[in-house]
């Protein structure tokens, strides 16, 4: 059998995980339905992308005048700044703007990185946070699930 079936007769040998924290949100005027949502990678390191593509039921539109919500992730970097603000200006009201990941919210890992401007709350409003490094995507879909009320 090898190692693989050592793998299996042995299982994960890991920290048991502490509770996901919630989401905290400002509630965001008039989203409701399905939720159409506009991912912004703003200088992330692509851990949140991964998570987000295993929710299921996220669903990603290509064009910002599309959406109902914006998902930001990553750290906000000096090159991000005015594409980031031009989609939240094209993004027709109401809208909510979900920040996705420590590095969104706190600046994570990246805190004192030269080409950094700083959290996405310090550079556009958020209405919804989603902590974790990387949110898990239950984290993401919980999170996403305050936004429609369903």
């Amino acid at each position: 059998m090898g190692w693989i079936g050592k793998a299996f007769r042995i299982g994960r040998i890991v920290e048991r995980a502490a509770p996901a924290p919630q989401p905290v949100m400002k509630p965001p005027a008039g989203v409701r339905g399905s939720l159409q949502i506009r991912h912004i990678d703003a200088g992330s390191c692509n851990g949140c992308e991964v998570e987000i593509s295993g929710a299921f039921g996220a669903r990603l539109v290509a064009s910002p005048r599309h959406a109902d919500a914006l998902l930001v992730t990553g750290v906000v970097t000096h090159n991000m700044v005015g594409p980031l603000r031009n989609t939240i200006d094209a993004t027709p009201q109401p809208r909510a703007v979900i920040a996705c990941g420590d590095c969104a919210l706190n600046r994570g890992v990246f805190k004192d990185a030269y080409g950094v401007v700083g959290a996405v709350d310090e550079v556009v409003p958020v209405d919804v946070e989603i902590a974790g490094c990387p949110p898990t995507p239950s984290q993401i879909i919980a999170a996403l699930r305050t936004v429609t009320g369903k």
